[in-house]
């Protein structure tokens, strides 16, 4: 097939064209700084000679969006907004316009458009939006109303003959240097890795064997329209998430910390405590419903199968 990734430079889209290429398709990257060849430039917000790759292409999987990992300041949340709903527009204005669209747009979205709760998980039939729960900061809504608008945007777009699906997806686990594995095994080995604020909240999680599987079987299956939730079928608590990281990797204890404490920390590595705090309980129901079958359904698991790869790129063995 011939498949588009707009944004597909960064960490979800290195693991994606590889995955795709190595299955013998032929990937075209939409990128600000192109350097490779396979990449066109392209701004995220106008038509240009890049909408040729579109026409006659097979799929489209936009994940172009700037990154959420960085201080909450309303600066950065509008950049957010722009960026997704831009892009996505833009997307939705080259498909409409090809004389032979894509059959398929899948479309990057987030878990963090369910609302934060413990009690309950979130699926696609009956998860509850988030944006106007009680106790957590004002602020939070922002993210949820980005994740609303950049799907409705998609939504929205007069593309009648490209099925579309919004990828709901939760935090990738992966190998590769830069991923939040990688982050959060930082942590642990310098013994942080403990729970924050009780460690109560749930974190959603998918291993990216599985989110490239879950992206080839939604590319297969020509049924499947709408939301789409990519999150491995048992979230866990911080405190057991980071415990599995710690486990894996044979570390002993972690070191607890306070909500100030993770603000303090939030600001010096300039991110935001909501990646840390609000409590994501996502679960695939279409997937499942559907029959898809995941590699890597539980945490501990996963997690060892993430140091064994790492410990073994590291010795020079073949990690997968």
């Amino acid at each position: 097939m011939r498949i588009v990734i707009p944004g597909g430079t960064g960490h979800l889209g290195v693991i994606l064209n590889r995955a795709l290429t190595d299955a013998g398709h032929e990937v075209t990257v939409l990128t600000r700084r192109p350097t490779r060849p396979g990449e066109l430039r392209w701004d995220g917000r106008t038509l240009g000679d890049w909408a040729e790759a579109v026409d006659g292409s097979d799929v489209m999987i936009n994940l172009a969006g700037r990154t959420v990992d960085c201080r909450y300041t309303p600066a950065n949340l509008r950049e957010m907004m722009d960026s997704r709903v831009e892009s996505t527009r833009v997307v939705g204005e080259a498909i409409a316009a090809a004389a032979r669209p894509p059959r398929l747009w899948l479309q990057m979205s987030t878990a963090t458009v369910y609302a934060h709760r413990f009690d309950a998980p979130n699926d696609e039939a009956t998860g509850r939006i988030g944006g106007t729960e009680p106790g957590v900061p004002a602020y939070w809504s922002t993210s949820v109303e980005i994740a609303k608008a950049w799907e409705r945007t998609q939504r929205q777009a007069a593309t009648p003959g490209t099925r579309k699906v919004a990828l709901r997806t939760s935090m990738v686990m992966s190998p590769e240097r830069g991923g939040a594995f990688e982050m959060l095994l930082r942590l642990a080995r310098l013994g942080l890795g403990g729970p924050v604020a009780g460690g109560g909240q749930y974190v959603s999680w998918i291993h990216d064997t599985d989110l490239v599987r879950a992206v080839e079987f939604l590319i297969a299956r020509e049924d499947v329209a709408g939301p789409v939730n990519l999150a491995a079928p048992h979230p866990v608590t911080y405190r057991e998430f980071m415990r599995g990281v710690r486990t894996a990797w044979g570390i002993p204890i972690g070191l607890p910390a306070t909500r100030w404490m993770a603000e303090i920390g939030a600001f010096a590595l300039r991110s935001d405590t909501e990646l840390l705090l609000k409590s994501r309980r996502v679960t695939p129901g279409r997937l499942l419903a559907e029959g898809f079958a995941f590699t890597h359904p539980s945490w501990p698991e996963a997690a060892a199968d993430l140091v064994r790869t790492i410990r073994a790129d590291r010795t020079g063995h073949a990690g997968r």
